[in-house]
């Protein structure tokens, strides 16, 4: 018996459109640094924040990195510190790497919207089933942009990658999210957009799957085969019905 249901959020139910390579996204960053006495043009600001990204995963010890945008931003700020900077108040240099997280995610984000029907398919599902969400994403983004969808009072927990260091389809998080739900994995369905980091990760886990097949993620195999699949969210209830009859 299915008790509980797992949910990816972008590409899953969120449909997200972000550009980090568009040269607009620097020049906005760049000056933004400059009001904080970070002097760097927006082609080394650019070279900075990927080589930061590069080395965080480089150097991590996990077989599926995940980076921390809180963590590059904060390291920029202490190695371009200028006089400037450091004269500002101890309460905004705290607050900075999460402001400049957000406003980064502001200037490469073009589209957030709901795929159709999620709502209406949630409020139903929402009656009968646990839920949870597993994202691999920066908390200071999945969280805000949950709630700017309306999706946040749907989910009883997230579990944000940027969070732990790893991503899917690290077993970890699908433990975490099974410590969570308090339930067996056989009782819990992921819906996903990835065959590999959701439905092969997923069913690593001994969880039944529901594959997504939506604008966006990786759509081959992997050698495994999602239990189900939908081309509509709108026709999940219908695959939930069935998987419970197996």
């Amino acid at each position: 018996m299915i008790k509980a249901l797992l949910f990816d959020l972008n590409g899953t139910l969120i449909d997200i459109h972000t550009d980090e390579w568009h040269d607009d996204v620097y020049r906005m960053m760049s000056n933004l640094l400059d009001y904080q006495g970070i002097y760097l043009s927006p082609s080394d600001l650019r070279k900075v924040f990927f080589d930061y990204m590069k080395r965080q995963l480089r150097h991590s010890d996990e077989k599926y990195p995940e980076f921390d945008v809180e963590a590059i931003f904060a390291k920029i700020l202490h190695k371009y510190a200028t006089v400037r900077t450091k004269k500002l108040s101890e309460q905004k240099l705290t607050l900075l790497p999460n402001f400049l997280a957000e406003a980064y995610r502001a200037a490469t984000r073009f589209r957030l919207e709901l795929y159709p029907d999620v709502i209406k398919t949630l409020d139903t599902l929402k009656k009968e089933f646990i839920m949870g969400a597993v994202s691999d994403g920066q908390s200071p983004w999945v969280v805000p942009e949950l709630k700017r969808v309306g999706l946040k009072k749907y989910f009883d927990f997230i579990i944000a990658s940027g969070d732990l260091g790893y991503r899917k389809p690290d077993p970890r998080l699908y433990r975490q999210a099974l410590h969570k739900l308090n339930v067996r994995p056989e009782e819990v369905v992921f819906v996903g957009n990835d065959m590999y980091r959701d439905v092969w990760g997923a069913h690593q886990a001994g969880m039944k799957t529901v594959f997504f097949k939506s604008n966006q993620g990786d759509h081959r195999s992997h050698g495994v085969e999602a239990d189900y699949i939908i081309y509509h969210f709108a026709q999940l209830p219908e695959a939930l019905e069935f998987l419970d009859k197996e």
